[in-house]
């Protein structure tokens, strides 16, 4: 039996990390962690509780809740990927929203978040056989990953996909503006953060897509898999 490796999958947000690591993940057999989703997860648990609101996160009241915050993968054979819950509720649909994407860098930005959900994600790594996608996967959860990318594309597009995304979920109010300030203002927050800001690793490959199709990166990006097994 060939070995099983971790591919971490780090870089800005509206990068389509999500979307090639479900392709590589089904592709090889192996388990899909989307770390991003996470972090909505306890975005959307302090929306929902009032600990996120005026643009302001009350962090003292999050951290003293974080041991109620209980999020699980459910795998989906209808869709062909796990869905997350929060407390056993399906929020795979809630998560994707302007309101908890307005609100995930700040909550991400929080020690006490990072270090829960980093223990987390650590835990599920340890058989390998996983593609997992975040802001620190190949710097801090797994700084000794087989295989490091680090996405990257320009600002305006980053916000047009995600523009384009949410206009087809059926969003009629979001401006393209709007999407492109979050983009811009979230760059920002992971860059500058003061605990495992997004950097890319020394050993990463850095993937401008840019101008690359989804097809193209999905080749060009199993070609390094490939050569790491």
């Amino acid at each position: 039996m060939e070995s099983k490796i971790i591919v971490a999958i780090d870089g800005f947000s509206s990068t389509g990390k999500s979307t090639v690591a479900k392709q590589l993940a089904k592709h090889l057999g192996y388990i899909y962690v989307d770390t991003g989703a996470m972090y909505r997860t306890v975005a959307l648990y302090a929306l929902q509780n009032g600990y996120a609101k005026d643009g302001k996160v009350q962090e003292k009241l999050l951290i003293a809740n974080l041991a109620n915050i209980h999020i699980s993968f459910q795998y989906n054979p209808s869709l062909g990927f796990s869905e997350v819950y929060l407390n056993t509720v399906n929020v795979e649909t809630e998560i994707r929203g302007m309101e908890v994407s307005s609100y995930v860098s700040k909550v991400a930005a929080i020690s006490a978040v990072r270090q829960k959900l980093v223990a987390l994600q650590q835990q599920m790594g340890e058989s390998k056989g996983i593609v997992m996608d975040g802001r620190d996967i190949g710097t801090v959860v797994f700084p000794n990953a087989e295989l490091k990318l680090f996405m990257t594309a320009s600002a305006e597009t980053r916000a047009q996909r995600r523009y384009d995304e949410l206009k087809q979920k059926g969003d009629t109010t979001v401006t393209f503006d709007e999407v492109y300030n979050n983009v811009v203002e979230r760059d920002h927050i992971d860059t500058t953060r003061k605990d495992s800001p997004l950097v890319m690793a020394d050993d990463a490959v850095e993937v401008d897509n840019s101008n690359l199709s989804r097809e193209e990166q999905f080749t060009y990006i199993l070609s390094l898999v490939k050569a790491k097994l």
